[in-house]
């Protein structure tokens, strides 16, 4: 799946999350505020009862009845008095109408004064709620006051209205009519402050979303860049164009991924280089066995017998010498890719073991110098593999006849596995190059050999976590493997491992 698409998910992710949390935010906001309004509404309500018994009778006068709220489907307490009987007034008509005459409606508010089920008064003052004119008010409110005396709290939501109102019973004694006072507030009115101001919410917040979404798509846009340029370089690499790298920038987790690529393209590249070179030197060092065996076969006499035995052994040491030369190009193949099989090793009985294989080559005064007593975890196969060519190339770099030492010493921390030579030495300037594949140096030493062996000892040292190392002079030549008694803790990860 595309980049793009990757992009778009994680903007959408953003823009989801974002617009889910400020609405539950602003809805929860908006709940509650709306519970508060409206129980400020109902307490406004109640107080207007109170207003209407000081005026009626006084506070205090009459019977207290409990009050119910209703609405359009229910009813519930509210545990208000209600309005007493009014002793200064003659008629429940006059008292209705010194109470209305007294109320001064609020904002959004509304009062109404019913006698026997019928409106009859309204306040002398404009008010913003007519009840008067509410199609079915009037009609629901004296229904739902004719069977008792309580204060009645509740819901109006029909014909396009939606208010609280409260209604009270008014009455005076010996006068048969039945009085309702009723207040009113419209809660479209009384919430309409508390929409305005969620409208603008509303808005600032749509507004925010589209910010978070625009700074998630420029910030998504440049976390995916290097994996843009990641894609954009990978298609561009080839076996002859492996030196293109992706620019690092930052040290987030997409740039230490980047650096990671790059690390991995540094490893190809140094990996397909070392393959070009090895078939170089491979072409180089078959050329002239093979041009030699041409050679002598184009000038060979079939009738000379002793012209054909002569061209057929030198052909077959030619092609032994290949054949050495393909088997050791192998195990220098072999040695970096396989993991060595450690185990804990005697390393005196080991350097020991490796003197009674080398002192059956005859030539050489072989001697056991020194045995260091010490046990290291390695793969002993392929260290004595490693000191059995050190002392291959001291048998044949050293006159017959000389002294050749092997021996093991303890250092700090690490052991070496050694053998010195009294041969010519190594010209100054040349130990690198002897650590080349068919490296060699000039007339003495390395003519007869592959020129891979010592590459193959420091491959073997290298798996272990160690290193080869040389020192010479005209007097001899000491090569050791220096590998560390931990068992090649320290050793560098092989590709495909991970430190831990």
């Amino acid at each position: 799946m595309g980049l793009g698409s990757v992009r778009a998910r994680i903007l959408v992710s953003i823009i989801a999350v974002s617009f889910l949390g400020l609405t539950v935010a602003g809805g929860a906001a908006y709940l509650v505020q709306r519970d508060r309004i409206t129980a400020a509404v109902d307490a406004r309500l109640l107080q207007r009862v109170e207003s209407a018994r000081a005026v009626v009778g006084g506070a205090g006068a009459g019977a207290d009845a409990g009050a119910t709220g209703s609405d359009s489907q229910s009813t519930d307490g509210a545990g208000v008095p209600a309005v007493p009987s009014g002793d200064g007034f003659a008629t429940t008509r006059d008292a209705l109408h010194g109470v209305l005459e007294r109320v001064v409606p609020g904002r959004f508010e509304g009062a109404l004064g019913i006698v026997d089920g019928r409106a009859a008064f309204v306040p002398g003052v404009e008010s913003d709620l007519r009840l008067d004119a509410v199609p079915g008010f009037v009609e629901r409110v004296a229904t739902e006051s004719a069977d008792d005396d309580a204060v009645r709290i509740g819901t109006f939501a029909e014909s396009g209205h939606w208010f609280r109102y409260v209604a009270a019973p008014v009455g005076v004694a010996g006068d048969p009519q039945r009085g309702v006072y009723v207040d009113a507030i419209d809660l479209d009115g009384a919430l309409a402050d508390l929409n305005a101001a969620f409208v603008t919410y509303a808005a600032i917040a749509a507004g925010a979303v589209v910010a978070v979404g625009l700074a998630g798509w420029f910030v998504a846009g440049r976390l995916l860049e290097p994996v843009r340029r990641l894609r954009s370089t990978a298609s561009r690499i080839t076996v002859n164009a492996l030196d293109e790298r992706i620019p690092v920038h930052g040290r987030d987790e997409v740039s230490r991924l980047t650096e990671t690529v790059n690390g991995m393209l540094d490893r190809l590249d140094d990996s397909i280089s070392s393959q070009r070179r090895l078939l170089d030197d491979v072409r180089h060092e078959l050329k002239t066995p093979i041009t030699i065996v041409r050679g002598h076969l184009e000038l060979l006499d079939p009738a000379d017998v002793d012209e054909v035995r002569a061209t057929r052994d030198l052909a077959i040491g030619e092609l032994d010498r290949m054949v050495e030369l393909v088997d050791r190009i192998e195990l220098l193949a072999e040695v970096p890719a396989d993991s060595p099989v450690m185990e804990p090793v005697d390393v005196a009985e080991l350097t020991r073991t490796v003197h009674a294989k080398s002192s059956v080559m005859p030539g050489h005064d072989w001697r056991l110098a020194a045995t260091a007593d010490v046990t290291v975890v390695l793969d002993p196969r392929r260290i004595t593999q490693a000191w059995l060519q050190l002392v291959d190339n001291a048998a044949k770099y050293s006159d017959d006849g000389t002294q050749v030492r092997i021996g093991s010493t303890r250092g700090d921390g690490v052991v070496q596995l050694w053998v010195d030579d009294e041969g010519p030495g190594i010209p100054p300037g040349a130990e690198a190059r002897i650590f080349q594949r068919f490296g060699r140096v000039h007339a003495g030493r390395g003519i007869r050999g592959s020129g891979l062996g010592l590459p193959i000892v420091e491959a073997i040292a290298g798996s272990h976590g160690g290193r080869v190392e040389v020192s010479s002079s005209s007097a001899g030549s000491r090569f050791a493997i220096v590998v560390p008694i931990d068992g090649g803790a320290g050793r560098a990860p092989a590709e495909g491992e991970e430190n831990g």
